[in-house]
């Protein structure tokens, strides 16, 4: 049984979080003589002189419309790196508690779990990048404080299994957060809509990918109302700009444009999978439910500096556990996923086989 309570840290739970001024203040005035602003302005628009929503309720409001879940359930953050890095400081006891992650997967569970002094357990997905439940169960303690899932995962690019997603959550008393950052290339649905149904469930999403809003910096986290309102104690209050909560809102708005862009990202990241199959100079193009393609290659070092020599930037995440000779290719315009296959063409590559 999940008790948040149980894990939530003891000087967390008896914080009382920093009280701004317009945290204090609700509705609209006509003079506001609160915060120690400037008053006449800035070089800029005359409303960047004045402190942002610290609760972004204006934002949230666009994103309950979208998501189907209310601004109660919804923490907005610097980027999803925040949300990682708050989760931490909310229920992890530095030098005493631990987490499990399930590598490859993104880089920042780990590094933001050695910022925060938390031990790391690692389970490796299986050699079809799904979770192995029987490894996952016996790594974690009474210790483990939050489960990290990535779904669609990076640098793979699968969705993990649902049914092993659900499995984990209905057996795992603490927290289990389920990194969606890819989740609208894929064709597995979001679960937000189970967030009632698990009280110890976190979902991680961003405005970077689909919405192509990554100079903003806006991550949302969905969980319970108990989860969010711990996140937002901890929270700087104005962690979210003036310039980003109204270009987001903004951007919110065009759901229609969204939507006929990830169809063509899914459409080309199609044609580039089959594209780099057929040339043969690749020895495997992993299935993806993201805007990225995880390849192998002969040699991909060698392969990585030849197209950083033709201008082109893509991943060698070779370093990463099961990941031996792998690029992770981003889905570009169809014009630069041109150039990609037509660099790929001019390599001068031995032949390879499928395995």
């Amino acid at each position: 049984m999940f008790d948040i309570n149980r894990i939530v840290r003891s000087n967390i739970r008896n914080l009382v979080p920093y009280s701004s001024a317009r945290d204090e203040f609700h509705g609209e005035a006509k003079v506001y003589l609160d915060a120690n602003e400037n008053s006449l302005g800035s070089p800029l628009l005359k409303w960047y002189n004045r402190y942002p929503d610290p609760q972004q309720l204006a934002l949230k409001e666009k994103i309950t419309r979208i998501k189907g879940v209310t601004a109660e359930h919804i923490f907005l953050g610097n980027g999803s790196d925040e949300a990682i890095d708050i989760l931490y400081r909310a229920f992890c006891e530095p030098g005493r508690d631990n987490v499990v992650i399930c590598p490859p997967t993104y880089g920042m569970y780990e590094v933001s779990a050695n910022i925060n002094d938390v031990a790391v357990k690692k389970v490796p997905l299986t050699p079809g990048f799904q979770l192995d439940l029987e490894a996952l169960e016996e790594a974690v303690d009474a210790q483990t404080r939050i489960i990290w899932l990535c779904s669609p995962n990076n640098p793979t690019g699968n969705a993990l299994d649902r049914s092993d997603i659900e499995l984990v959550l209905n057996n795992f008393d603490g927290l289990v957060v389920i990194d969606e950052a890819y989740v609208n290339f894929s064709r597995q649905r979001s679960f937000i809509p189970d967030l009632a149904d698990y009280p110890n469930l976190v979902i991680l999403q961003t405005l970077s990918k689909a919405w192509g809003l990554a100079a903003l910096r806006v991550g949302m986290a969905f969980s319970s109302a108990a989860v969010i309102e711990i996140m937002n104690r901890i929270k700087p209050p104005y962690n979210i700009n003036e310039a980003s909560q109204k270009l987001a809102a903004d951007a919110l708005g065009e759901v229609e444009q969204v939507n006929e862009m990830i169809r063509i990202l899914v459409s080309e990241r199609d044609r580039l999978a089959a594209a780099l199959t057929d040339q043969g100079k690749v020895i495997w193009v992993f299935p993806s439910d993201a805007n990225f393609l995880l390849v192998r290659v002969p040699d991909a070092r060698r392969l990585y500096e030849f197209l950083l020599g033709r201008g082109i930037v893509v991943r060698d995440r070779s370093s990463q556990p099961g990941c031996a000779d792998c690029l992770r290719i981003t889905v570009g315009t169809p014009a630069e996923n041109d150039l990609l296959l037509s660099a790929l063409h001019d390599y001068p590559d031995s032949s390879v086989s499928l395995p």
